[in-house]
């Protein structure tokens, strides 16, 4: 990870965190020093302030992607809509607001790491779990053999899922992303996983099921896909 702050303070806490989860970390005090060793190494991630001396965050962004599609998320104080919607837009992979918590952004870190990954992975055009198919170029769910009906936003929902197995989705994100931002604002009980689980599953006790492999937990406003180990290629 490479960590790029000119607060040295703010480094060093990072640099702990990560540290203290087994991984490795790099410092940069401003964009230019940054850009130097995008260039000269290879990250897994970049930590990336935005109000530095000699080149700040955003010019620093876009001189990485020049050269490199590392992941990005910045760190700023400035948490007005239009710096978080430009951060975006020059390529930016998240966006966290100072003062923040460490382990919000180790969160984020894992988070924005793995959907790298799966992103660089070639995607399977039909997932199969224990009698379950997915046939996400066809927009077909089979259950056993039968094919189970869907709404087409429970298709996008379990679907998102799939693409998303092994990551942690915030209730926020699966509005945000499966509903659209107009959504933000309901309640936790908004989200139809129930009739979507009992379309694609006659017992959700068993662990085997669709509805076994998801947790969803409204109480902690969180939801995971698990049993990614246990996915195979049609």
């Amino acid at each position: 990870v490479l960590i790029v702050d000119d607060e040295e303070m703010i480094r060093a806490v990072l640099r702990e965190y990560i540290e203290f989860e087994g991984g490795e970390a790099d410092e940069a005090q401003d964009g230019m020093e940054a850009v130097k060793k995008a260039r000269e190494n290879d990250y897994d991630i970049i930590l990336m302030d935005v109000m530095m001396p000699k080149l700040d965050g955003f010019s620093a962004v876009k001189e990485i992607r020049k050269f490199k599609n590392t992941p990005v998320i910045m760190l700023s104080a400035r948490g007005e809509e239009y710096d978080k919607l430009f951060g975006f837009e020059i390529g930016s992979d998240d966006y966290v607001t100072k003062p923040f918590s460490p382990k919000e952004v180790m969160a984020r870190i894992h988070a924005v790491i793995n959907r790298s990954q799966g992103a660089a992975a070639p995607k399977r055009d039909v997932y199969e779990f224990e009698g379950l198919k997915i046939d996400m170029v066809g927009r077909n769910v089979y259950v056993d053999g039968e094919r189970a009906e869907l709404t087409p936003k429970e298709y996008e929902l379990l679907f998102y899922f799939v693409e998303n197995r092994g990551v942690a989705l915030t209730r926020e994100r699966l509005l945000n992303q499966v509903w659209g931002t107009i959504f933000t604002a309901t309640t936790a009980r908004s989200i139809p996983t129930s009739r979507c689980c009992a379309a694609t599953s006659r017992n959700t006790a068993n662990s085997s099921s669709p509805c076994g492999a998801w947790d969803i937990n409204s109480r902690r406003n969180d939801a995971r896909f698990l049993g990614a180990n246990n996915t195979k290629a049609a």
